[in-house]
């Protein structure tokens, strides 16, 4: 019985993810020894740290005291004050970092003792200097002061410095553990890195032999799906895949020949459909417009015989007949060319956007003080000339056609351009647009005027949105009204090429 695809997959990176799991856990367990010792070494420094502040408290309170005697100022007890605060609960505080069995214990227990005897005999002192300063106020030194003889036989002096040899033993086992602990650290550090490298290789190289195997398994059968669906993208509808291990690739590759052929029975039905277009704009532009020719000539035939006779009223509803006839052949050239966007393939070539300009500003012959208004720089583009003629001739033709002042219109054309794409703006300082209407302008058929006030089919920034968007690019519409419209629209450097099947369906969605 043959496993399934999934399983062997799942069962193959179980596999690799057990020993990459197993590799954490052993890096997890080595970084925690690295870090007990740096733990270790940064508590004794911690130690050390903290014996030297209370030894420079200690110190502090000596010269404080030595001072006061010698000259009987109080401000040089301060410093004995402060450091007697600083050193409340220090040495307790520094014996918890140790167990009682430990040599440091001792030795700060003894240190306690001797500061104790210490700050009794200063205390003493101190009081008896204050005592003798109050008798007279030119006492000095040690003077008049009962216990004078332990000063001059140097008790104080002694019992310092046995607590400066105590702290400096201290300090000199902590150094020694600190030293050992280093020592650990760089044994650990060692063992980790080593490890560690050989572990990670090993997972490495097992995990790449399983990959191997995998893309081994899955290569061939992927490569034949991956040319079908090639072979499919390029037309080549009637290609078939065959495949007999029974799993879900299999399924993938009957889904794959099912879809090819839908494919190749849609793609029959769309080239008939488009024919049937083809059939379709060919009757309209003939024999729709046919008749509506003949309207117009009958209209004409109509005033010219009847001349003088024809009264006004029925004259004016001649000529609204036939300003009506223009608009709708207008509307059924612009619905052909609608259709033909994306259908009919158009010519790329070379195209000059200035001379285009130009040419476009000459055939719609704007209104003497009509300004339009070209950047320095404008790009020669490899592009369809006819759809981006079509582009730039709407949108300045419906800023000449709707502008409230065309003695004073203005239109300037904007670029900028960056690696992926050129954007154009063309904007007008006309009546603007309400927001609310922004998308409406892009609909076919629909007009923010009435239909009789100016000729207008509704249907040409319909025709430029489609062109724009077959071309990957996007349109939109910043305006308010007064305040004139921008229409900003952007052109990719790179036309994607569609295949022939989307394209067809897009002729069908028309």
């Amino acid at each position: 019985m043959k496993l399934k695809l999934s399983t062997r997959l799942f069962i193959g990176f179980a596999a690799i993810a057990l020993l990459f799991v197993m590799v954490g856990i052993v890096n997890y367990q080595l970084s925690r020894q690295v870090l007990r010792n740096s733990e270790r070494i940064a508590q004794s420094q911690n130690r050390t740290a903290q014996a030297t502040r209370m030894l420079g408290h200690i110190v502090d309170m000596e010269s404080g005291f030595r001072g006061y005697l010698l000259v009987g100022n109080e401000g040089l007890l301060e410093s004995y004050y402060e450091g007697e605060r600083q050193l409340l609960g220090s040495f307790m505080a520094l014996r918890h970092e140790f167990t009682p069995d430990d040599p440091q214990y001792a030795r700060m227990t003894r240190a306690q003792q001797l500061y104790e005897r210490w700050a009794a005999y200063s205390h003493l002192l101190i009081g008896e200097k204050r005592a003798a300063r109050k008798r007279s106020a030119r006492q000095e030194g040690v003077d008049g002061m009962e216990h004078r003889s332990l000063v001059e036989d140097g008790t104080g002096k002694q019992l310092m410095d046995q607590i400066r040899v105590i702290f400096r033993g201290f300090d000199r086992d902590e150094l020694n553990t600190r030293e050992k602990q280093r020592q650990k650290l760089a044994e650990s550090i060692r063992e980790t890195r080593i490890l560690s490298v050989v572990l990670t290789l090993l997972a490495v190289v097992l995990g790449l032999i399983g990959a191997y195997l995998l893309a081994r398994l899955l290569s061939r059968r992927l490569t034949g799906m991956v040319q079908l669906a090639t072979r499919i993208a390029k037309g080549e509808y009637h290609v078939r895949l065959t495949d007999h291990d029974q799993d879900e690739l299999t399924e993938l590759a009957t889904s794959l020949n099912s879809m090819a052929g839908t494919i190749e029975s849609t793609i029959t039905q769309l080239e008939r459909r488009n024919q049937e277009l083809d059939q379709f704009a060919y009757v309209v532009s003939h024999d729709l417009k046919a008749p509506l020719r003949g309207i117009e000539s009958a209209s004409r035939w109509i005033e010219e015989d009847m001349d003088a006779e024809l009264p006004e009223h029925i004259r004016e509803f001649l000529v609204l007949m036939r300003t009506r006839v223009h608009r709708m052949e207008n509307l059924i050239s612009g619905i052909l060319e609608l259709a033909r966007i994306g259908r009919v393939e158009q010519q790329q070539e070379r195209v000059n956007i200035r001379e285009l300009l130009h040419e476009i500003i000459d055939s719609l012959a704007p209104p003497e003080g009509f300004q339009v208004m070209l950047p320095p720089y404008l790009p020669v583009l490899m592009a369809s000339r006819v759809e981006l003629q079509q582009v730039f001739s709407n949108l300045i033709s419906n800023a000449l056609k709707y502008h409230h002042d065309p003695a004073h219109g203005l239109v300037r054309i904007g670029l900028r351009e960056t690696t992926e794409e050129y954007t154009f703006t063309v904007a007008d300082n006309g009546p603007g647009i309400a927001p609310e209407y922004h998308e409406r302008v892009f609909v076919i058929f629909q007009t923010l005027t009435e239909r009789d006030t100016l000729e207008s089919t509704g249907v040409g920034l319909a025709i430029v949105k489609k062109i724009i968007e077959r071309h990957g690019g996007a349109i939109r519409l910043e305006s308010h009204e007064g305040a004139g419209a921008t229409f900003t629209f952007t052109w990719p450097k790179t036309l994607a090429r569609t295949v022939a099947a989307t394209a067809a369906t897009a002729n069908v969605s028309q």
